[in-house]
């Protein structure tokens, strides 16, 4: 990672914390004359489109302070369906909601959709044909599903 994307980083970690969010994944893309730099944020609860502007005009106005690049689109945004979900402190909002895991078992690997029922410590459980509880630190990936009919 060059300095400008480690300095973009920092700044861009300042400001979600600032805002009670926290840095999800910064992408850094496109060509030398013209990057492209996508910034996800989350946040215990829903992250709206007016948090995003702000953390976005603060890293805009820095990035154009210290004169970092020349010509640049940044995008900030929450993290979509598509993006996992890295961050234990995500799930509480997901709650209720059906959810890919690949989780480590005790001699394997397992995958399973299912709905997140609760939260206890760092155990999370789920809903599938029984109950599966999984500790955090056991997950190695999970997304959340879309459903069009589902209710809160």
């Amino acid at each position: 990672m060059d300095s400008s994307n480690k300095k973009i980083h920092q700044i861009a970690s300042d400001s979600t914390e600032k805002h009670n969010l926290f840095l999800v994944d910064i992408v850094f893309r496109g060509t030398s004359n013209n990057p492209v730099i996508e910034v996800f944020v989350d946040g215990e609860q829903n992250v709206s489109a007016n948090e995003c502007a702000t953390v976005s005009n603060e890293i805009k106005k820095v990035i154009d302070e210290e004169n970092l690049y020349k010509s640049y689109r940044l995008d900030v945004s929450s993290p979509g369906v598509d993006r996992p979900l890295i961050y234990f402190k995500q799930f509480p909002k997901h709650i209720n909601r059906n959810i890919e895991v690949q989780y480590k078992s005790v001699n394997d690997v397992r995958n399973f959709k299912g709905k997140l029922i609760s939260i206890d410590g760092d155990v999370l459980t789920f809903l599938e044909r029984k109950e599966i509880k999984i500790k955090f630190k056991d997950i190695i990936k999970a997304k959340v599903l879309v459903s069009f009919n589902q209710r809160r």
